[in-house]
């Protein structure tokens, strides 16, 4: 799964920033080849700048995800027996989750391409599915996915199946095991305890 994982992050890196009026087919579109020159052209992404990588995820690409819905998604039924508290802190949480796996993987970014499928839906739909396949020379092509819902602030991504496997039904099958373990605050700790770990590491390569 950890392959699969990476190239959705490798994905996610060069595809979303958007504009609200825009199609979500073409948004993906259009912007994925303005994100992909941006990966390729900077030095310091390509030597492996965590802090950088870590930059250009929040800056460019977090907006156009609806971390609340994903982090639902993610934890499944238990989500309407949590807090509003627990709520915010799950999602806070989830969110550095997926910003530090992002960001390590946009290193990752060689000579892949994505191509686009035309969108097959209708003007009066609000939740979507924009799909596409990742191409990599002397690889088959991996279906990527993406489900996407219109908001008051634009198209926003909820979920994505990479070759067919959802994150957010990933993430729940580890969710569910913490929570029948600890609870919801057991699994608030545990990806908490994930989250500092990895900022230590960031910290100490730093210093190197």
């Amino acid at each position: 799964m950890s392959k699969i994982l990476a190239t959705l992050v490798f994905a996610f890196g060069f595809v979303l920033p958007a504009l609200a009026q825009e199609a979500p087919d073409a948004l993906v579109r259009n912007l994925s080849n303005e994100m992909s020159e941006t990966v390729r052209s900077d030095k310091a992404i390509q030597s492996g700048d965590v802090k950088r990588m870590i930059e250009v995820v929040e800056t460019r690409i977090l907006k156009h995800f609806d971390f609340t819905r994903m982090t639902g998604l993610a934890v499944g039924r238990e989500w309407r027996n949590a807090s509003a508290e627990q709520k915010t802190a799950l999602t806070a949480e989830f969110r550095t989750l997926l910003v530090r796996s992002y960001a390590n993987a946009l290193g990752q970014y060689k000579n892949q391409t994505i191509e686009v499928k035309p969108l097959k839906a209708k003007p009066e739909d609000t939740e979507v599915v924009v799909r596409s396949e990742i191409r990599q020379p002397g690889s088959k092509p991996i279906t990527l996915d993406y489900d996407m819902g219109k908001s008051s602030e634009g198209w926003r991504v909820f979920d994505v199946a990479v070759a067919g496997v959802s994150l957010v039904t990933n993430y729940r099958e580890t969710f569910s095991q913490e929570i029948k373990a600890g609870g919801i605050d057991g699994l608030i700790k545990t990806l908490r305890d994930k989250n500092q770990q990895s900022a230590a590491k960031l910290a100490e390569a730093g210093k190197k």
